[in-house]
């Protein structure tokens, strides 16, 4: 593993300012990163030039605005040829705050910081600790940490690619058939081309064909509960459930979280969210789901995964929740954040070359083996325009394939209007895959566009397309409207079909389900707007309604 700590670089022309914030990165930092500084744009791009030759980790530049020869802005552009992952904050006075805010599209810029910013602890330490956060999250270290040798075409290694992703586990991916180095790690290990994929841990243990249950209990995610009985259970963690498990853990519930596969749901395979409340300069959905899931474990909420809940039954008065391994848990209440996932596109080859080219979400796992090659995209909502501009980065061409005219029913104005100034992405009206081809992994698309079917060479295929509820399991314990969302509160009790199924003297509360103390939250729940920031909202409310019931 390598030893070299990651770098923060200081850039300012004024000496006094200069030494004023390397004394103060160096009070709060020294202990985890090494604290470089520079006194001119054109010293601080080729110090950048000479980090990257060297491979040093640059975590995290701050430089001023207004510098002779190079402007800030311009070399924090400059940086991310080099460090396209490194945290970029430019310090600046009042009369550049408009150069600031444009910075924060021209130079993907994280952060913009008044000057001077004291005191330190106020201003300056709580922005920087999230944006170091945020970077060790992404960060992997060029010897070291998890490995994961396998084939590109491989859908086992492509869903251990997502899994490690989805719990923000750094990791380094080394395909079998071009990299020597994965050859030999796998021969001096012992193992053959039949044993991929395999994944090598930090302390040198390494694990064949794994299941994404054994790598969760290696990484110590528990897949055991710790208590009898809960308070509440919140099955599903994206937005909403990990909501509900912050709130509940916060107000003193014993709380667990059950989810199937990684925290974020579908909104965590975004890779970039940037309409959420207190986020300007935007996040991915990774990092929103590792942000709320280590608030809800440090809050003390449980976390149990990957975890499947098979059925629930009523037993004096608790909730049984069977799991798929045959075990029990017992709790007073449920919050039901079960959310949707895209529907699958019935076309031939698809189900052939699912996981091998062909991907339902998952653009961030698979993007850069998409350099300098066509993908397709399948849908026109948020998530998929989302993906594009971030495919739009790699890939050679991004086409958008939507059945309708244009984007505007579907997709927010702001995606909008990146899509149609980003030079490398097209949208196709009027289309849809009729066929994808090739033998072992995608090969070609068959396109019908305005009723000509083309047949078109791609690298990759993302599919967002629609909203199925994922409540196959609950469907027989609680009502559920034609398409199999949950319904809540006065849907159950106005409609005359349902009036003979609730049971007790008070209305359902307004997520309660047919059944007292299940609640339901998030996109799962019929009616429920499909976006990020209600999703957390009905996550907390379902909280409040839990107390109350528990109350009776």
């Amino acid at each position: 593993m390598s030893d070299k700590k990651p770098i923060i670089l200081a850039v300012d022309d004024d000496p006094q300012v200069l030494a004023a914030i390397a004394r103060d990165l160096r009070q709060e930092f020294s202990a985890e990163y090494r604290i470089l500084r520079v006194g001119s744009g054109p010293e601080a791009l080729a110090t950048i030039k000479e980090l990257y030759e060297k491979e040093e980790p640059l975590a995290l530049i701050v430089a001023d605005q207004r510098m002779p020869e190079l402007e800030g802005v311009e070399l924090l552009t400059a940086s991310r040829d080099f460090f396209p992952d490194a945290k970029r904050v430019l310090l600046t006075a009042y009369a550049d705050t408009e150069a600031a805010v444009r910075a924060i599209n021209s130079a993907r810029l994280d952060h913009y910081l008044m000057k001077p910013w004291d005191p330190p602890e106020n201003l300056l330490y709580p922005i920087l600790h999230d944006l170091l956060t945020a970077w060790q999250a992404t960060y992997r270290p060029a010897f070291g940490g998890i490995r994961l040798i396998g084939f590109q075409w491989s859908p086992l290694s492509h869903e251990l690619k997502d899994f490690l992703s989805g719990y923000m586990v750094g990791y380094q991916w080394l395909d079998y058939e071009t990299s020597p180095e994965a050859k030999d790690l796998v021969k001096a290990r012992g193992f053959t081309s039949s044993d991929l994929p395999l994944i090598i841990c930090a302390d040198g243990h390494a694990v064949a064909n794994p299941t994404k249950a054994a790598l969760a209990e290696h990484l110590n995610i528990a897949n055991q509960p710790l208590q009898d009985l809960y308070d509440v259970v919140v099955v599903g963690a994206g937005p909403s459930g990990l909501a509900a498990a912050v709130y509940g853990a916060s107000e003193g519930l014993k709380t667990l979280i059950i989810e199937r596969q990684t925290p974020g749901g579908q909104a965590g395979t975004s890779s970039r969210i940037e309409n959420y409340l207190g986020f300007p300069t935007g996040l991915s959905g990774a990092d929103l789901a590792f942000r709320a899931w280590t608030q809800a474990v440090r809050l003390g909420a449980e976390f149990l995964a990957p975890q499947e809940v098979a059925s629930l039954c009523i037993q004096d008065g608790y909730k049984v929740l069977t799991l798929s391994d045959g075990r029990e848990i017992s709790t007073k209440a449920v919050v039901l954040t079960t959310g949707v996932s895209y529907r699958t596109l019935d076309v031939p080859g698809m189900e052939r070359l699912s996981g091998a080219g062909v991907y339902y979400g998952a653009a961030r796992t698979e993007a850069r083996s998409c350099d300098e090659q066509d993908v397709y995209i399948v849908g026109g909502g948020n998530s998929a325009g989302q993906a594009a501009m971030y495919l739009a980065t790699y890939a050679r061409r991004v086409f958008i394939v939507i059945r309708g005219a244009n984007l505007a029913a579907s997709m927010s104005a702001y995606l909008i209007e990146q899509i149609r100034t980003t030079p490398n992405i097209e949208l196709l009206p009027h289309s849809q895959i009729k066929e994808v081809c090739g033998q072992d992994h995608l090969e070609a698309v068959m396109v019908d566009v305005n009723g000509t079917v083309e047949k078109r060479p791609a690298r990759a295929l993302f599919v967002f397309i629609g909203a199925k509820p994922s409540t196959e399991w609950i469907c027989d314990q609680v009502l559920c409207d034609g398409k199999g969302f949950l319904l809540t509160g006065r849907d159950i009790v106005t409609d005359p079909r349902y009036t003979e199924v609730w049971k007790k003297d008070r209305e359902p509360y307004l997520l309660e389900t047919c059944v007292p103390g299940i609640f339901a939250a998030g996109d799962s729940r019929a009616g429920a707007m499909a976006r990020v920031a209600s999703a957390v909202g009905e996550g907390s409310m379902a909280i409040k309604f839990v107390h109350q019931y528990l109350d009776e």
